[in-house]
This record gives C-alpha cells, structure tokens and sequence, in this order.
C-alpha cells in the first residue's frame, strides 16, 4: 500500500475545492492515485471540517452541510479576508450572507405562534374533532344497518323454512 505525504494529499484535496475544482476522475489521472484514495481523502477532509464540495461548479447546488460549513468558516473573518476567501472559495459575499440568514431562519423557535396562526390551528382541530364525531356516528350507523340487514336475511330464511313444511 503506497503512503502519500501530507502536502501531496493537500495539494491533491486543493485541486478538488474550488476555483480549481477538478474532477476526481482527472485528479486521479494527473496523479497516478486512485479515486477510491481520492474519495476517501475528500470525505476526509469533510469530517475535518474542511469545505470540499460535492458539486464545486455551483455553489448553490452545495449540501446544507458544506453550505454552513463556509457559513461558520467565514464567520470571524473581516471584510477584506472574507473577500479573499471568497475568491480562494470561488464564491460571493452575498451568497455567504444569504446562507447565514437561511441558517438563522432555521433556528427561529417555532412555539411562538401568531393570533392568526393560534386562531387557525384552534379552528382546525375544532374542525378535526367534528369531522372525527361525525365519522365515529357514520360508523356507527353503518354497523346497525348491516346487523339489521343480517338479521332480515336469517328471518327470510327461516320464515321460507317454516313455509316448505
């Protein structure tokens, strides 16, 4: 089994992160290394941490994870190193705060509720409460009217019995 040093593995990783971006498929012709190593180096460096894309050519096709993972890596950097690791990223400032306002929305409390939202959830289940009634009621009817219909089929026979005697 052929050991790689450090840097070969991080340049080989830079090589899959944009704006380079390259294939694995590529990555692992220029190189002579697998792409099963290559694949196993990139997943990696995501549980380190690490931003390394799925999809490195559209940022907005990037999972939820690797998103916050930029979102979280950017988050102490001033203006100007955020621009330069945007550019290193092959992303913008605006998506990066885009993100951060998507990832802040999820995290809002959802028991604080609106009047209007209070008052429409309390008439629904006023609304399923009665619908309930009335189907346990329907039920109900239905299961009499097939005890009768039973019971009137088993009267017709025995009356027809009593009769052929």
């Amino acid at each position: 089994m052929a050991r790689y040093s450090k840097a070969f593995k991080e340049s080989s990783a830079q090589k899959m992160m944009p704006p380079n971006a390259q294939s694995i498929a590529q990555i692992s012709r220029d190189t002579g290394v697998s792409a099963q190593t290559l694949y196993h180096w990139k997943n990696q460096y995501k549980r380190e941490g690490k931003v390394v894309p799925a999809d490195p050519s559209n940022p907005e096709n990037w999972s939820a994870q690797d998103k916050l993972a930029v979102v979280i890596e950017s988050a102490s950097l001033n203006e100007q190193t955020l621009s330069e690791y945007c550019r290193l990223k092959g992303l913008y400032v605006e998506q990066i705060e885009r993100w951060k306002a998507l990832a802040l929305v999820g995290y809002e409390t959802p028991g604080r509720l609106t009047t209007n939202e209070r008052q429409e959830l309390k008439q629904a289940k006023r609304q399923k409460r009665q619908i309930e009634k009335e189907l346990r009621r329907k039920e109900k009817a239905l299961a009499e009217t097939a005890a009768l219909l039973v019971l009137s089929k088993k009267c017709n026979a025995i009356w027809e019995d009593e009769e052929e005697d």
